[in-house]
């Protein structure tokens, strides 16, 4: 059976730079940015998107590309005979699931805030009514189940039709959306009376708040931000690689799709903070961002029911075009490992999706006593905490030791195929940092998210 191919340069990057853009962007990269000191923060942040995600994504794409399998095949194509690199397949695949577990919930409270907000059930609310609101949702198992179920439903119905004709298709034009709605938004939210003070915080740099927080912390956080807005060490990239020709070097497609990915941030940051500023709401993290802080500012806009319904339009569209790159992932797992066809692997694995899923969709109602963290922790928290925590870094130490060992792929190989076709090439003089440096920096991190909590 001869291998799918993308039908095109731009559904490539459309598809990886939709893998990468999801709701971290949005809900955790303007606070923050604001909270560390603004453009110092950024800046250091892009330092580290060059030195740390750039290569670690042009080395997930050259695997794919060189094995032209998926990641439960990518081993045992490109490893060295009786060696044991495989032995991170299963690791790679359970992050793909587990990530799922919970993101198709999360896409759920997006694709439920965005009908609701077209319906005007916010309108009228005051802010102890829309926080209500959102624990009212988080409460209803059903609603939690029911919205999960259509994301799942709907996210396999698109990969099942096929790879140019569902998945690319759907990936351009649900991208091509995001970044209008993105730019209409921000364009918005930069006219507000008042606006200008939140643009301050945001984009200027802020000494008195990068020394108050602390340089070393300012750095960490710049660092862990880098690393984990492009979803890398599970494979999620490599599969793209192992569906592009060989015309266009990886490093260069890296930069592209790292440079899409941190527009997204900076816009998300450009549409939500001049927006809280102008009317006088706290910039807070996380989910309460998303559900309580921004419908109240909708409320008090001129057409907030309008802008707020587009809003949650943006924030479905990126947290659904992750879901399709990865379970696009997992398909072509099972498709490589059982032989199974497009529609039989969708079949079982919507089913299988589904299920792993309720977990963390009543986690929050009926499971709300499991507290894998700790008290006041959910379930959510503790599946995030093994993909963001162990999986993405430790999955990403693995593939640049893979690719800068002589025990693995190694550095001629993976050069070679990186540096392969038109564009930016892998420079000689990286050798040692990536066989060196670049492994310490991941350690540095993994570490880190181990450590317990101050």
């Amino acid at each position: 059976m001869q291998r799918e191919k993308l039908g095109s340069r731009l559904g490539f990057i459309l598809l990886s730079a939709g893998c990468a853009i999801g709701i971290g962007n949005v809900w955790k990269f303007p606070y923050v940015a604001g909270q560390n000191g603004g453009a110092i923060f950024i800046l250091i942040y892009l330092f580290f998107l060059v030195i740390l995600g750039l290569p670690v994504m042009t080395m997930e794409f050259a695997i794919g590309r060189g094995a032209q399998k998926s990641p439960a095949s990518i081993y045992k194509t490109l490893e060295p005979p009786h060696s044991h690199w495989h032995w991170h397949t299963p690791f790679a695949i359970a992050g793909n699931y587990l990530l799922m577990m919970f993101y198709t919930t999360v896409a759920g409270w997006m694709l439920k805030y965005f009908v609701d907000t077209v319906l005007g059930a916010f309108e009228g609310l005051n802010p102890d009514g829309v926080a209500a609101y959102f624990s009212g949702t988080l409460a209803d198992p059903v609603g939690e189940v029911g919205y999960m179920a259509i994301i799942v439903a709907a996210g396999f119905a698109i990969c099942a039709i096929g790879l140019q004709n569902g998945l690319e298709r759907i990936t351009k034009v649900m991208m091509s959306a995001l970044l209008i709605l993105m730019l209409v938004l921000a364009g918005n939210s930069l006219f507000l009376e008042g606006a200008d003070e939140g643009l301050k915080y945001f984009l200027l740099p802020d000494w008195n708040r990068f020394l108050e927080i602390g340089p070393l912390n300012v750095i960490v956080a710049a660092m862990n931000q880098a690393f984990f807005t492009l979803s890398l060490g599970i494979g999620a990239m490599a599969i793209f690689g192992s569906y592009i020709d060989k015309d266009r070097s990886l490093l260069g497609e890296s930069l592209n799709i790292s440079l899409l990915d941190t527009l997204v941030a900076i816009c998300a940051g450009l549409i939500i903070i001049p927006a809280c500023f102008a009317f006088k709401v706290d910039v807070t993290s996380g989910p309460s961002l998303i559900f309580i802080t921004l419908p109240n500012v909708f409320n008090q806009m001129p057409l907030g029911r309008l802008w707020g319904s587009l809003f949650f339009l943006f924030m479905t569209f990126a947290a659904f075009s992750t879901v399709l790159a990865v379970f696009e992932n997992i398909l072509a797992s099972c498709m490589d490992t059982f032989g199974w066809s497009r529609k039989k692997a969708c079949l079982i694995n919507a089913i299988a999706i589904f299920i792993l899923s309720l977990p963390c969709a009543l986690g929050f109602n009926l499971l709300a006593s499991i507290q894998p963290l700790g008290a006041g922790s959910t379930i959510l928290d503790g599946e995030d905490f093994l993909v963001s925590n162990i999986l993405l870094p430790g999955g990403s130490l693995i593939f640049v030791l893979f690719c800068t060992s002589k025990l693995g792929w190694g550095w001629d190989n993976f050069k070679k195929e990186a540096n392969m076709g038109k564009g930016l090439k892998v420079p000689e003089w990286m050798h040692p940092y990536c066989k060196y440096g670049l492994p310490v920096i991941i350690a540095v991190i993994l570490v880190i998210g181990l450590l317990p909590k101050a």
